[in-house]
């Protein structure tokens, strides 16, 4: 039994001062400082926070290193990366390449999955398949040689592995054969995104298995008063929205905004690239060149192509820009990605009995230190 101490413990509705946190492989109890078993292991939180593992529903890369690869080290730099940003789990994310190259990855994460369970990094909870199932008009930095119609079989062949696909709906038949069989068939989620759907298009396509949607507001048909778009009809369903919380991507005029409208169905995502904890420069993300420069990721031709953000910066930018409890920030990388995936009576959050995926920070979020399991897999 081990015993974290002296930290601001960070629940799923409050923080609380002067109590410990004791766990196993799961969390055994929080209790009183003045009450921790005499046998217990302490660990020292020095005053900093300790908050629930981070999961990542959306990152591509890290480290120089890109899920489509297709190339298990690459997997595992990855997971030893952000580990130390505080993500326990993660979902790694394939993009619309050839699709030769997305199943090699998928099978590698497949492959992984068992390992990761133990290794010195966060754990592989599924992975995130975005595309090629996408909109042309909307592709952002995905290449549109390689965009597909929507496949429900590839999606259930599939399916122990991906956690969660992003579509175009619109690229459907009119009646969603794709995307009903898939709700159907499996316990994947089904994600909008990359869309240049309509609001009714979006909105029947949530009546027929759409649960998600992909970075809300980026590459999809924006809120307008005569066109609502993909946006609108996020606002006006009860799908979970991930939201990249870079401060470029969405401003943080938003964030209040949107959590009073989605509340806890917002989910924090880096939609972190190969780039992502090295200088700037010039980097590639599925064999196509991006350059890195004033922390924003771009294609040569100027297109925005997705971010460098750890994720425990990304909740404490939430933070500093809203007027939104810490708590509910952390939810929004921690409780709700969870629910989104449907893991969240397992992790998510410190309650007694879920698996013991933890981290200790600093005032500001800076973490020091990442316990899977009950394991401490890092510390600075």
């Amino acid at each position: 039994m081990k015993a974290v101490v002296n930290g601001k413990i960070i629940l799923k509705d409050r923080i609380l001062e002067g109590f410990a946190i004791l766990y196993t492989d799961v969390i055994e109890g929080i209790l009183p400082s003045d009450k921790i078993p005499s046998d217990a292991e302490i660990i020292d939180a020095n005053g900093g926070y300790v908050a629930p593992g981070l999961i990542d529903l959306h990152i591509h890369g890290y480290l120089g290193k890109d899920v489509c690869d297709g190339e298990a080290e690459s997997i595992r730099t990855i997971a030893g990366g952000i580990v130390k940003n505080g993500v326990t789990g993660f979902l790694p994310t394939t993009m619309t390449v050839d699709m030769k190259v997305i199943r090699k990855a998928l099978e590698v994460c497949r492959e992984l999955k068992e390992e990761s369970k133990v290794w010195n990094g966060s754990a592989i909870l599924g992975t995130h398949a975005e595309g090629p199932f996408i909109s042309e008009s909307k592709k952002g930095a995905q290449d549109a040689k390689y965009i597909l119609k929507p496949d429900a079989a590839f999606v259930k062949e599939y399916a122990d592995i991906i956690k969660i696909i992003t579509l175009a709906p619109e690229t459907d038949t009119e009646d969603f054969a794709a995307i009903r069989e898939i709700t159907r068939d499996t316990d994947v989620v089904i994600s909008m995104g990359h869309t240049s759907a309509d609001y009714d298009t979006a909105m029947k396509s949530t009546e027929a298995g759409v649960k998600h949607v992909t970075h809300l507001f980026n590459a999809m048909t924006p809120m307008s008063h005569r066109a609502p778009g993909v946006v609108t009809a996020a606002f006006n369903t009860d799908v979970t929205c991930e939201l990249i919380v870079d401060t470029f991507h969405v401003d943080p005029c938003f964030y209040d905004l949107l959590y009073k409208i989605k509340g806890r169905k917002l989910c924090f995502i880096t939609d972190c690239l190969p780039a992502g904890g090295l200088p700037y420069g010039e980097y590639t993300l599925g064999g196509t060149k991006i350059v890195y420069r004033d922390i924003v990721c771009r294609l040569e031709n100027g297109t925005v192509a997705g971010s460098v953000l750890p994720l425990n910066k990304g909740v404490w930018n939430v933070y500093t820009n809203s007027n939104i409890p810490l708590y509910e920030c952390v939810n929004g990388a921690t409780l709700n990605p969870a629910a989104a995936i449907g893991i969240e009576k397992t992790k998510g959050s410190l309650d007694v009995g879920k698996d013991a995926d933890i981290i200790i920070t600093d005032a500001e979020f800076n973490v020091n230190k990442t316990i899977i399991g009950g394991t401490i897999r890092y510390e600075a």
